[in-house]
């Protein structure tokens, strides 16, 4: 995913009625506010401006070219005059990709001493946008409103947002994950129906044996593994036992060797996520704890034990949040520590967490791992930095994909000498008690995709786009507000499905 090939269109609505110079002036000023809102640097993509639209097949023929290109993520309109809704609507039924409405206007102030009728005919977005705001919610169509004036950095934040989540959401319409064995364990919250999540969030899982991965691991050459474990010296602290000459170096040649297998399989089979199994290990002496890692690292999306929800939105997240600092990783609620005000969660895994959370060099390690067939295992240890963040997930609730989304203010733990893993440790907001039991109740997963660099408005972008659920946990969730809202949006989701 590169932010440089793909493009918002930006969609200018008015009509004929005030006549020739009118519309020349309003494409002139749309052409001067996307050239301002490409200067402003304040916007990861391009802003492509398309047009003026006076009629309703000129309005079906821009919404018709933006579905079919590839490289348009999305679509900004603007009401600069009063542009009647009825023309909107053959091309916003026919549109498919996210909407952002664009509450604005061209100059800032009133020109109090020299305003006529002329100029308030011409600059009608009071006007014109409720308009156009009444036929996307009579059509119910998903979107975005953003309300300020177009120069303002805080208006031009609120586009940023929306552009990263499109660029997730375009690129999970064509993920594929690749799931190395099936669910474990009989666990329910990390399956669901993957048909349906085909089609409503664009997610092709496909199942792997790892057999299958096991010859591209061993067709790995010895010179190869020699330029990676060079790579891993200068990145990382390594154990002295793991280092060249000792006596567990072989394992960490061996976690090299499956990082450079996994990577070529993955992008073999055209993969942008993958889950691993502890469970299914045949052909491979070490689990690909290691490997994970680094890859999560590079923005491949990982779930473990068949998690490939988590491993998706792992991904997308990743791609939102291209560069911004904080960086994200999949991670998994382990055990609690309960300290009053302080009370808080464990974050962990057996080995899978990414190191762009780490606060510190990360340290390479070698230890017997006692869980399934996962053997003695390289690893990168840390503790990850403080900060507030965000922990999502998605779960299937039978009738609807539900998204979570809990702020949590990572912490500093005290030392873990003898848990030799990548760790957080965090606060569900707005304390434990109400953070965890609102996560709990709303059927959340114990593994998230976490991260430092998004808010939870990009998680509402998200789940507006997707036209999926949303419960937000945060500073002003109660338990009592909380029940309500989620029996509110069962009686929604069954009578909304009804309905269809």
């Amino acid at each position: 995913m590169n932010y440089r090939d793909l493009e918002v269109w930006f969609i200018t609505g008015a009509q004929l009625l005030y006549g020739g110079d009118a519309v020349v002036s309003v494409d002139a000023h749309s052409n001067e506010m996307v050239k301002g809102l490409n200067d402003s640097g304040r916007l990861p993509i391009k802003v492509v401006y398309k047009g003026t639209v006076n009629s309703s097949d000129e309005i079906s023929a821009a919404f018709r070219a933006a579905n079919a290109d590839t490289g348009c993520i999305g679509v900004i309109t603007w009401m600069h005059t009063f542009s009647p809704a009825k023309m909107w609507i053959h091309g916003l039924m026919d549109f498919k990709k996210p909407l952002l409405h664009l509450h604005t206007q061209y100059n800032e102030k009133i020109p109090w001493d020299t305003m006529d009728m002329d100029f308030m005919n011409l600059n009608q977005s009071a006007h014109g946008d409720r308009e156009f705001g009444h036929i996307t919610s009579r059509l119910r169509k998903p979107r975005k409103v953003v309300v300020g004036y177009w120069k303002d950095k805080a208006t031009q934040d609120k586009i940023a947002v929306w552009m990263r989540v499109c660029a997730g959401w375009a690129d999970a319409q064509n993920m594929r994950i690749i799931r190395f064995g099936d669910n474990m364990n009989n666990v329910a919250v990390t399956d669901g129906d993957k048909v349906e999540a085909e089609i409503r969030l664009g997610y092709h899982v496909d199942n792997a044996p790892i057999a299958k991965l096991v010859p591209y691991v061993k067709a790995v050459t010895e010179a190869e593994i020699d330029a990676l474990v060079a790579e891993y010296d200068k990145l990382y602290d390594i154990a002295p036992d793991a280092a060249k000459g000792g006596k567990n170096h072989i394992h960490l040649r061996a976690a090299a060797a499956q990082e450079i297998g996994l990577r070529r399989f993955l992008d073999d089979k055209g993969a942008k996520a993958f889950t691993t199994n502890f469970d299914e290990l045949e052909g491979m002496d070490q689990l690909m704890g290691f490997a994970s890692q680094r890859l999560m690292a590079e923005g491949y999306g990982f779930g473990a034990e068949g998690d490939w929800k988590t491993a998706a939105l792992v991904r997308t997240m990743y791609v939102m949040s291209l560069g911004l600092e904080g960086g994200g990783s999949f991670l998994e609620d382990y055990t609690l520590n309960f300290d009053g005000e302080n009370t808080s969660v464990l974050q962990a895994h057996m080995l899978e967490i990414s190191p762009a959370i780490s606060k510190a060099k990360p340290k390479i390690e070698v230890h017997f791992l006692g869980i399934g067939d996962a053997g003695t295992c390289a690893r990168l240890v840390f503790t990850a930095h403080e900060g507030e963040g965000i922990a999502c997930t998605i779960v299937d609730m039978g009738n609807r994909f539900r998204m979570i989304v809990n702020d949590v203010k990572v912490i500093k733990p005290k030392a873990l000498p003898k848990l030799p893993v990548a760790r957080a440790l965090w606060i569900p907001q707005p304390n434990f008690e109400v953070g965890a039991g609102a996560w709990i109740l709303a059927g959340g997963t114990h593994h998230s995709s976490f991260s430092f660099a998004l808010t939870k408005e990009y998680m509402e972008d998200y789940a507006e786009i997707a036209d999926i659920e949303l419960l937000l946990i945060d500073k002003d969730t109660t338990i009592r507000q909380f029940k309500k809202d989620m029996r509110i949006n069962e009686v929604y989701y069954m009578l909304n499905k009804a309905l269809r």
